[in-house]
């Protein structure tokens, strides 16, 4: 069968093409923007990738178009699919069909740690020899792929709520329907979808819904929206994470580095790892708590997790010029920016550090995070926000509430010149996007040298 992808960079996009390779189909995709690190892995996979949504890649017709969330009306591929009456799906539809359906599926749902804790959890799973499948929306550095189909029931899975396309606009995580839930936390999010944290929260409720009363749904005691979520109608067992839950944590290590695991106030292990953060402390507890419920016990989950190398943009060391390290991270919510400068800091010490960061996302370009901007920084030395042209709002007037020092710049010469004038031996560089950010982390590794 012939399917043809509309957006197939995007993650969750692309790594559903790999599993339709893995089945047997003939893939190809378009996408406006073809970059790293989708393209390449979809271009080894032997998919073909074209440019931009001239509708003659639709001819001849392919058997089946996957159109992406990301797709809306008006656009050249869409309205030639819709006038030509090809047929056409979402992409977390036919993931339900061709892939899920009767797996052991694990969904890991939440604002923050998506991709990071479905790494975990396949991993450990892998590590236990139980060959899981899995779609993750990021390549884990364990397995260089982000999805297979792997060879046993159990499937692994980032579960988004964002919405599935422009004409089915439940969250992608209501096709999945797991039997293995976590909920990592909840805030407001995705502010071209919805228009508040209730909105959201119904959607979660809609999630918790498909979970059978066999399953598990495990999140942490601190959310105060998942409490709300699970207040709704819950009608599965629970695990809880975190201060007065089930699991919890010692730490041996301020930085997150090192932790004893505690399950119903049983000592289970030692996790020692190159992971930093308390969110990555709470990613592995809710790994450990999910995995037990397929039959991996904590101690081997332990094991596992001290072999975890994380996803590629989480925190990736890409660069070390001169002394100067250089990161990527995926952050796009002062949340996340919060917590992954909280770690960093608390590995580095009194080390100099600058965050370099693109308010990339739509909640990030309509202004939703704003207010949260200045005080999500505080752990950096200096900031440089990058103000790209569709900006629709004043970063300047966020950059000077900032209480370190931050400048905005709208090019990224401007960027890599503040980071030469300002970068020594031993100072410590985050560039934080959700997007490839115009190649910055090589260029600024070159200028560096």
């Amino acid at each position: 069968m012939h399917i043809h992808i509309l957006g197939i960079c995007g993650t969750f996009m692309g790594s559903m093409a790999v599993l339709a390779k893995e089945l047997g189909h003939h893939v190809t995709g378009s996408d406006a923007n073809v970059y790293p690190p989708m393209s390449t892995q979809l271009e080894a996979q032997g998919i073909q990738l074209t440019q931009g949504y001239d509708p003659a890649q639709l001819d001849p017709a392919p058997d089946l178009v996957v159109i992406g969330n990301a797709m809306s009306r008006g656009n050249p591929a869409v309205e030639y699919v819709l006038n030509k009456g090809l047929p056409y799906v979402s992409g977390p539809q036919w993931l339900a069909d061709h892939v899920l359906q009767g797996r052991w599926v694990l969904a890991v749902a939440g604002t923050h740690g998506k991709t990071t804790t479905s790494s975990m959890l396949a991993w450990v799973l892998e590590h236990a020899g139980m060959s899981p499948g899995f779609l993750i929306g990021g390549v884990p550095q364990n397995f260089s792929v982000s999805a297979r189909l792997g060879g046993t029931p159990f499937f692994v899975i980032e579960a988004d709520e964002y919405d599935s396309a422009f004409f089915d606009k439940r969250s992608k995580f209501v096709h999945y329907r797991p039997r293995t839930a976590i909920l990592n936390n909840l805030e407001f999010d995705h502010a071209d979808i919805f228009p508040d944290l209730p909105a959201i929260e119904r959607q979660f409720h809609h999630l918790v819904r498909t979970i059978p009363s066999e399953g598990l749904v495990i999140h942490p005691t601190t959310e105060p929206a998942l409490l709300r979520v699970i207040e709704m109608g819950c009608w599965t067992p629970v695990q809880t994470t975190g201060a007065g839950g089930q699991w919890q944590v010692k730490l041996l290590s301020e930085d997150g580095s090192k932790f004893e695991v505690m399950f119903e106030g049983v000592a289970q292990g030692v996790v020692e790892w190159d992971m930093t953060g308390q969110h990555n402390v709470a990613n592995a507890l809710a790994t450990l708590a999910a995995a037990r419920h397929v039959g991996v016990v904590p101690s081997m989950g332990i094991a596992a997790l001290s072999a975890f190398k994380s996803v590629k943009r989480r925190m990736e060391k890409v660069a070390e010029v001169r002394g100067i390290t250089i990161y990527d991270d995926f952050a796009h919510h002062p949340t996340a920016i919060a917590t992954t400068l909280d770690g960093l800091r608390k590995r580095i010490g009194d080390a100099p550090l600058i965050a370099i960061i693109e308010p990339r996302s739509n909640s990030m370009k309509l202004g939703a995070h704003r207010d949260g901007l200045p005080e999500s920084v505080v752990d950096a030395d200096q900031v440089i926000w990058y103000a790209p042209a569709n900006l629709g709002w004043d970063l300047g007037a966020t950059a000077a509430l900032c209480t370190v020092p931050s400048i905005v710049s709208d090019s990224l010469e401007g960027i890599i010149e503040r980071v030469k004038s300002q970068a020594q031996p031993g100072t410590h560089v985050v560039i934080m996007s959700n997007g490839g950010f115009g190649g910055l982390h090589g260029k600024l590794a070159e200028a560096l040298k």
